[in-house]
């Protein structure tokens, strides 16, 4: 049985805003962009995938050429194509900016809109 990759919204979802013995909530919500990031993109791959011709290279060109794939689709998907982008933005700003400001608005942000193109793709 594959992963199923929504999994990692309910993740994101439950590190906003948290902090642990060895964690700070920073990190927790960094790590929330990220696994909000990554459920929406490989569920959106994969219903690319499935339903409207999208193939993988199993490279880190895939996030580009998903999005270039669902462009050509027109409404809605251009739409979801901004979604994905603003969500590999912040996914790299958490995942290698230093200072990042902010934070409560962005994570809250990155996981309405993981919501969104999730919810597109059912």
């Amino acid at each position: 049985m594959s992963f199923d990759w929504v999994e990692f919204l309910a993740l994101a979802r439950n590190l906003q805003g948290r902090s642990g013995a060895s964690y700070s909530t920073e990190a927790a919500n960094r790590t929330a962009v990220s696994r909000a990031y990554y459920a929406a993109f490989c569920h959106a791959r994969n219903y690319a995938e499935n339903r409207l011709g999208f193939r993988r290279t199993g490279t880190g060109r895939d996030h580009k050429l998903l999005r270039d794939h669902l462009r050509t689709r027109g409404t809605p998907w251009d739409e979801i194509c901004e979604y994905l982008e603003d969500l590999q933005k912040w996914r790299g700003q958490c995942d290698y900016d230093d200072m990042i400001q902010n934070m409560g608005i962005l994570v809250s942000n990155a996981i309405d809109t993981a919501e969104k193109i999730i919810e597109q793709c059912r």
